[in-house]
């Protein structure tokens, strides 16, 4: 039989990357952050991020596809995220893929992000079905139920801010650089921190909300004024351990509902330490906990990849008129 050999595109927020899987193997994965380049604004600037990956996509792919020995006409799919993100970066993506498959004459493969995010785990083992899923960055936090592959239904999201987003703006408010979820980690990994309560967030359902939480923790932020290192991390660690456990609460529930033979989490915020540390103690036993290493938390191809070689199998091919999605629902 032929090999199949995917080469994947991800362009949906900060990170240009490629990927090339080769019959499951994983050839090369190649990404270009834009992280010091939005430094300066506190966050990804959408316009500036098209700019980098129409910059940067040519260098990226010229990378990935320099492996010894690899000859490029052995590719038979083209992959790419067609949403959700940002339009701009996603219509880069889009677009050089489409670019590729044509010049290749081989089909292209769309692909939905928050898919990328769960199948991700798929590189440190095999599913197990029913799972769920928890997705958790920053523009997502959502509670998938997988009855079989690829078959997903959002049980749970939030109403309001996504819990990456959450975690920007306490960190801003702390007076931390961006990326704010990851250096509110920092503060939480060194001496023994202590910790006071806050409000406890009640929705109906799976559903979650942090605006509000986000909200009374900038009002308190403020009332503080100038504050010491391990006050900074008092607030670390208190705003860790509401946000992660209001979402743990409901996947708790969720596992006593839905009976999974399998729990996955993906996203950014999935590198949290205190999230993989706890779902393991509180999951762990009661079914199977996939935690996924650190460089499948951040956006990359391999993840698209890695969902392109299920749609394969379904025959999901796409169009070369395909468009970008920023909006696109799972």
């Amino acid at each position: 039989m032929k090999d199949e050999v995917i080469l994947a595109i991800e362009s949906s927020c900060d990170e240009t990357a490629i990927a090339i899987l080769k019959n499951g193997e994983l050839l090369a994965n190649t990404v270009n952050t834009q992280i010091e380049e939005h430094k300066k604004f506190g966050g990804v600037y959408p316009e500036l991020a098209s700019r980098l990956h129409l910059q940067n996509i040519t260098a990226v792919l010229s990378y990935a596809l320099s492996l010894k020995g690899f000859d490029y006409h052995t590719i038979t799919h083209i992959a790419v995220t067609i949403g959700p993100g940002l339009p701009g970066a996603l219509q880069i993506g889009v677009m050089a893929a489409k670019t590729l498959a044509t010049y290749l004459n081989v089909p292209l493969i769309g692909v939905h992000h928050l898919a990328g995010h769960i199948y991700a785990n798929e590189f440190v083992k095999d599913f197990k079905y029913p799972l769920l899923a928890i997705i958790a960055s920053g523009g997502n936090t959502e509670i998938v139920y997988l009855k079989d592959e690829l078959s997903f239904e959002i049980i749970g999201e939030t109403l309001d801010d996504a819990i990456g987003e959450a975690l920007d703006k306490v960190a801003r408010a702390l007076g931390l650089p961006y990326p704010g979820g990851v250096n509110i980690d920092k503060l939480t990994k060194e001496g023994d921190i202590k910790t006071f309560s806050l409000p406890c967030v009640r929705e109906k359902g799976y559903n979650l909300s942090y605006s509000g939480l986000k909200s009374h923790l900038l009002r308190l932020i403020e009332k503080e004024g100038d504050m010491t290192l391990e006050r900074k991390k008092e607030y670390a660690l208190s705003t860790e351990i509401a946000f992660m456990n209001q979402l743990l609460d409901k996947v708790e529930n969720a596992i006593k509902d839905y009976n999974p033979k399998m729990l996955v989490i993906g996203g950014g915020v999935s590198a949290n330490s205190y999230l993989r540390k706890e779902a393991q103690r509180r999951f762990m036993g009661k079914l199977d906990v996939l935690i996924p290493p650190l460089w499948c938390t951040t956006d990359n191809a391999a993840m698209i990849a890695k969902v392109a070689s299920h749609l394969i199998k379904e025959k999901k091919e796409a169009s070369l008129t395909i468009s970008s999605q920023p909006n696109m629902k799972l």
